[in-house]
């Protein structure tokens, strides 16, 4: 079995430069180009597919990605190795917000889509030399402008994650890559939501809108997170309107009390039900007021009765709807109080004490009716302060408002039970890495109050692929949308024109108005597994690839990402878009916090990798399993330490085993050496096993403890033997030797990626990555021989060192105390026992357990 080697041994094997090394021989042999001639001749069972999570390409990678992206990287070379033809791209999630806000700070700038477009503008500063990033310090830009800053930023970004990805050693095919913002992107984003309109799953409302105030945009449910804000409670006076006396309520937000619509309280809260039917006067605005019923008020707040106003959250929005209620807005897009008083408010005290408000941010009107409040008397009290969840948008910084707005939906199953049933049915139909996972995505199902709010009052994303006629006085009428033919896109209707019309048609009475809003960044990213497998572009390789095999993403996402894929899929071809999802853990600091940019200690992977090499990153990565959060210390990083040292461990335990030539016709004749193929036959029954099961860390487990039986016990065994030509043996261990690193060099290979690959370089040819998975050899070993042997092995190291005497001291004889049972094993390794020992005489005897109870050290030259 002679080496056909392709690299020779290095004198001193190391770790540095593999990846350099070996990256780049991947790349020019493209070692993991998916093979769709292959896939073709195989058809869908021979191909694994992965809908990979696009990175937002809005600053950095941190650890957590490395963590995540390792994991699915683990799978896919596992699949490879299989045989299955291996579709393995990658997206950059180019569009939305993120990128948005990171253009305004690290440029100096903002859009400003009034302004006209400068094809020779520069922006005041790049990489952010720019150190405020308020809006009053940016420069206004033209919306064209300000694209093209995203589009060169967000290039750049991809290309560094790119770098750092191939350091890590994704073995992602890199020409099947797309962004979601490309030509062909937004094609294919626009056609699947006219194909939303078209069937009635898309609609216009015109609706209460959680509103970001920042980012002027409106946010869905799924973008919201909980934050805790300090807040006091304020008891206000109404007055009843029959003159009998007062109903007091208390609020978090008196500076609404001129929306206010109406007071609710619970129907069975004997406080207040002779005053349902009723009306009161507001403080302040003396505005009329009914007094309702509902079940969602809370009798043990507060006073028991609460006032609505349009709108202070989302439960304001629920009775306005079932209540039947008038909107009375005073809070624009740019969170300030309205100029113009509602028309309720009808008395010049009314009318004065809302100008007082007009033009203010939410905090100084909150301070200035307060004022108000005290010099009218209705302020009945202040509670003492205390903090409570307020709504924001995960990415904004400030609380959410809500605002009247016209948005693009698309419906779920928030009122729609069929729909329910299905993404549920779906969801059931997919096997989830851990399995708990599947409550999570089922409890949002089950929990959503709302459409799917699409639509957003940005800049940089998919244009919504519309227009709307005009009337004769030039006004919208949103009963006429206009649509494009479907071969005709993409289009962005601000500069392109319907059929039918002309440009000097745009904004003029009984012409056209473009829709200027862009989709939401998830109703492109719900489109990934279409945007990577060719959905109406290529429908050979959509046959090829969809459904998926696997979607692997955070947990954090399930409720956005998967749960809107799964929608989109549902609404489309009316199946689950993929066959398993494996959700990954989060990445928490040794104090066991979510590592977050917000909290300030998120760890960015360049220097770990840089300094411990990306085969001890990817061990640290593949040895939590999915869903569990794993801790990372950049300190101490002890699992990547741990990583480090296997890598290397493996490199020194090929180029040992690689020293021991193994002979032409040799075979296996020994049975320590039978004992440990036997044994190796099952960590790769076991190891599969889980492979299988997407359990890398337990087959990582498996095959890491026995590695290290092998480099321990066995080599030590076996080696004198194998250095003995003269030995009748020598061939059987050789060969075994051989077999086994062969075998374990693949077992390792889709986590210890590098230096599996190199050594394996030493003695054959190819990559180990695309060599076939290792099958159990099938030999007729008993593993409690090697078992036995190791155990033996420990009693007599410890026995030497207990006669303080070196482990090479030759000893004259040696007894063995084992039951009966290991005796027999014993014998079998009796030879390969003396010869490490280096035991003249070596006696066994029969006992209750394992013990060296008698070594008698050979005289030494000296004495």
């Amino acid at each position: 079995m002679p080496a056909t080697s392709q690299n020779p041994i290095p004198d001193k094997p190391a770790l540095e430069g593999l990846e350099t090394k070996w990256g780049e021989k991947w790349a020019d042999q493209g070692t993991f180009l998916f093979d769709r001639a292959g896939a073709a001749a195989s058809g869908r069972d021979g191909v694994y597919s992965v809908d990979t999570p696009p990175p937002t390409a809005s600053g950095s990678l941190h650890i957590g990605h490395v963590f995540s992206y390792t994991h699915t990287d683990v799978k896919a070379r596992f699949e490879r190795m299989r045989g299955k033809k291996v579709f393995y791209p990658m997206g950059w999630d180019d569009n939305g917000l993120p990128t948005e806000r990171r253009v305004q700070n690290y440029y100096g700038v903002r859009c400003d889509p009034s302004l006209p477009y400068d094809p020779d503008f520069a922006p005041p500063f790049e990489g952010g030399d720019n150190k405020s990033s308020r809006a009053a310090d940016q420069i206004p830009i033209s919306r064209r402008n300000f694209i093209e800053l995203c589009e060169r930023l967000t290039v750049e970004d991809e290309k560094q994650f790119e770098d750092l990805f191939r350091q890590l050693g994704l073995s992602v095919d890199w020409s099947q890559t797309y962004r979601t913002i490309s030509s062909d992107t937004i094609r294919q984003s626009q056609l699947a939501f006219l194909r939303n309109l078209e069937r009635g799953e898309a609609y216009q409302s015109l609706a209460p809108t959680l509103w970001d105030i920042d980012f002027r945009s409106a946010i869905a449910q799924a973008e919201l997170e909980d934050r805790d804000q300090p807040a006091a409670f304020h008891r206000l006076a109404f007055h009843r309107s029959d003159g009998s006396g007062d109903i007091h309520i208390e609020t978090t937000r008196p500076e609404l009390l001129a929306a206010c619509v109406a007071l609710v309280a619970h129907p069975d809260d004997e406080r207040y039900r002779a005053s349902f039917g009723t009306t009161v006067r507001t403080p302040l605005f003396d505005v009329e007021v009914p007094v309702l019923a509902h079940h969602l008020a809370q009798p043990d707040k507060g006073s028991g009765i609460a006032m609505i106003c349009t709108f202070g959250d989302v439960t304001d929005i629920v009775w306005w709807r079932e209540l039947d209620l008038p909107n009375r807005t005073i809070l624009g897009h740019d969170g300030r109080v309205l100029p113009d008083a509602p028309e309720a408010l009808t008395t010049d005290a009314a009318k004065a004490a809302y100008a007082e408000l007009a033009g203010k941010t939410v905090f100084s009107a909150r301070k200035r009716v307060v004022e108000l409040l005290e010099e009218s008397g209705d302020l009945v009290s202040v509670s003492k302060p205390f903090t409570h969840a307020v709504k924001f948008f995960e990415k904004g910084d400030r609380p959410l408002e809500i605002v009247s707005t016209r948005q693009w939906y698309i419906r779920n199953s928030a009122r729609d039970d069929d729909l329910r049933e299905k993404l549920v049915a779906h969801g059931r139909e997919l096997a989830w890495h851990p399995d708990f996972m599947r409550v999570r995505y089922e409890n949002w199902v089950g929990g959503l109050t709302g459409d799917w709010l699409v639509s957003r009052q940005r800049f940089f994303g998919v244009p919504i692929p519309l227009w709307y006629g005009l009337d004769e006085n030039g006004e919208r009428d949103y009963d006429r949308v206009i649509t494009p033919d479907h071969a005709l896109l993409p289009i962005d209707p601000t500069t392109d024109v319907p059929a039918g019309y002309s440009e000097e048609q745009r904004g003029a009475p009984g012409g056209f108005d473009a829709e200027k809003d862009i989709l939401d960044t998830w109703a492109t990213s719900s489109l990934t597994p279409q945007l990577a497998g060719g959905w109406e572009r290529d429908e050979e390789l959509w046959k090829l690839v969809a459904p998926f095999d696997l979607r692997p993403q955070g947990q954090d996402i399930i409720r956005t990402w998967l749960f809107s894929t799964m929608l989109r899929s549902t609404l489309e071809d009316d199946r689950a878009p993929w066959r398993h999802a494996a959700i990954s853990g989060f990445i928490v600091d040794p104090d066991r916090k979510k590592m977050s940019k917000s909290k300030g200690n998120v760890v960015t992977p360049a220097d770990v990798l840089d300094k411990h090499g990306s085969d001890a990153v990817r061990y640290w990565s593949a040895s939590s399993r999915l869903g569990m959060d794993a801790a990372f210390d950049p300190q101490n990083p002890t699992q990547v330490k741990i990583g480090r040292r296997l890598a290397i461990k493996i490199l020194n335990a090929a180029k040992f085993v690689l020293s021991f030539p193994v002979p032409e016709g040799a075979s296996v004749t020994r049975a320590l050496d039978a004992s440990m193929l036997a044994a190796l036959d099952g960590v790769v029954r076991d190891a599969t096993k889980a492979f299988e099961a997407y359990d890398q860390a337990r087959a990582l487990e498996i095959t890491e403890a026995f590695f290290w039986t092998f480099c321990d016990d066995y080599l030590e065994l076996v080696k004198e033997r194998a250095y003995d030509r003269t030995d009748v043996g020598q061939a059987s261990a050789a060969l075994a030797l051989r077999l086994a690193l062969s075998t374990l060099l693949r077992l390792l290979a889709p986590v210890v990626s590098f230096a599996t690959e190199e050594a394996w370089s030493w003695f054959e040819e190819g990559s180990v990555h695309t060599s076939a998975w290792p099958e159990p050899l099938g030999g007729d070993g008993d593993p409690a021989v090697l078992s036995v042997a190791s155990e033996a092995l420990i009693g007599i190291r410890r026995a030497k060192t207990e006669a303080k005497a070196s482990q090479k001291t030759p000893v004259s004889s040696a007894t063995i105390a084992a039951p009966a049972a290991k005796i027999e094993a014993l014998r079998a390794a009796a030879d390969d026992l003396r010869a490490v020992g280096r035991i003249q005489e070596l006696h066994f005897v029969e006992a209750e357990q394992l013990l060296v109870t008698a070594i008698e050290l050979a005289p030494t030259e000296e004495a």
